[in-house]
This record gives C-alpha cells, sequence and structure tokens, in this order.
C-alpha cells in the first residue's frame, strides 16, 4: 500500500478522489449559498446555516472535508515538484499549448489562488461562525434560538467592493480549476475511453460553468440590490 501511495499513479489517484469530493462538497455549498438571494429576510439561509454547523452527520463529517482539502492541496504540490524534477529541460511552450487547454497547464497557480481565497473565506466567515458565534446576533426562528449567520454574510457582500471582486474572480478561477479537474479526475481513476471521456469533458464543462456563475451571482447580487 505504501508503495503504491509513493508511486505516480497513487499520487494522481489521492488527487483524483479528494478532488471528486470536494466537487459533490461545492455543488452542496453553492446549494446552500444561493439561499442567500432567495430570501432576504434571512431565514431560509439561517435555518439551512444552523442546520449545517447543528447536525451530528454534517459535524462528523467537517474533519474529513478539512483533511480532503488539506491532502488535494498538499498532493498537487507533491506532484508539480515531481513533475518539475522529472523534466530538467523544459518543454516547448509552442508545442505544449497546442497539445493542452491554459487550464491543465495552471492548475497549481489556480489552485494557489483558490487557496488564498478559501483562506480568506474561512477568517471571515467559518471561523467567526464555528468558534467565534458571540460575535454575531442571535435570533429566533420557528421557535428555535440560533446565530445569525446570513447578516454576517450578507453584510460584507453589501460593504465591501474589493470583496466582491475578489469572490468572483475565484469564483471564475474555480471553474477554470473545475473544467480540467473534473474529467481527468475520472481519467486517473480508469474512465478514460474516448466515448467517455467526451462526456465527461463535456459534463465538467457544464459543472464548472454552474459553479462559476452560480457563487458570482451572490456578490453580484448584494451589491447590485443593496
Amino acid at each position: 500500500m505504501s508503495s503504491f501511495l509513493s508511486a505516480s499513479i497513487g499520487k494522481k489517484f489521492i488527487m483524483s478522489v479528494s478532488g471528486l469530493f470536494l466537487v459533490l462538497f461545492l455543488a452542496v455549498h453553492l446549494v446552500v449559498n444561493l439561499l442567500l438571494i432567495f430570501d432576504d429576510s434571512g431565514e431560509l439561509y439561517n435555518v439551512a446555516a444552523n442546520f449545517m454547523s447543528t447536525n451530528p452527520l454534517i459535524r462528523t463529517i467537517e474533519p474529513v472535508l478539512g483533511l480532503g482539502f488539506l491532502v488535494h492541496i498538499l498532493w498537487s504540490f507533491i506532484l508539480e515538484y515531481n513533475n518539475w524534477k522529472a523534466r530538467p529541460v523544459k518543454y516547448n511552450k509552442k508545442n505544449k499549448s497546442a497539445t493542452s487547454s491554459w487550464a491543465s497547464r495552471n492548475m497549481l497557480v489556480l489552485g494557489g489562488i483558490i487557496l488564498v481565497f478559501l483562506v480568506i473565506h474561512i477568517i471571515n466567515f467559518y471561523w467567526i461562525i464555528r468558534f467565534n458565534p458571540h460575535e454575531m446576533n442571535s435570533i429566533t426562528i420557528g421557535g428555535e434560538h440560533m446565530e445569525d449567520s446570513y447578516t454576517l454574510v450578507a453584510d460584507l457582500f453589501k460593504h465591501s467592493l474589493v470583496y466582491n471582486i475578489f469572490y468572483i474572480l475565484s469564483a471564475i478561477l474555480l471553474g477554470f480549476h473545475l473544467s480540467h479537474g473534473f474529467w481527468s479526475a475520472f481519467h486517473t481513476l480508469g474512465w478514460n475511453n474516448e466515448n467517455w471521456m467526451n462526456r465527461l469533458q463535456i459534463i465538467g464543462k457544464v459543472y464548472a460553468v454552474i459553479i462559476a456563475v452560480g457563487f458570482s451571482v451572490i456578490p453580484l447580487y448584494f451589491f447590485i440590490k443593496f
């Protein structure tokens, strides 16, 4: 097992599995976040956020999610370093651009920018909601007492143009990252015949657009309307 994990194919396998796990997380995260724009009262989002923060199953999955992000990020740097060591002479840039997409050639750069955004996002929202709830207002919905997560999130979108721009830029770059990473993960796992690859590349592009547009709509909605 250890020899498999240390081999190139083993590292790519871990990258693929962790990546697909994060693809699923992004879909769920987007659905919850879109509640921000479907109900200006904030009740829908607050109920969903409260459920996500108190449900025992989700609380159990949270460390796994964090580990998934950590593994995916670390393995990407390890793979890139190994690839760099394996090619002392750089590839011809012209030939490389003719045989691969821009996203595939810049996955590490895209991932690095997304990582910066993730850290900022965690500091602004997750860290406060999970570890400093006393900084938030408290509300009661349907007789249940909970923190007002909606106000915390909405206020930043309403009042920070810089954060909105960075959020949208990160969403677009995430879309580029996913457009290659989605089908590449399945390719590594063995779904690499021509018919499946064509389908997965189309699905990956559609998914990437949904994620990029979906997350971008949220800051635009708040900044334009409010």
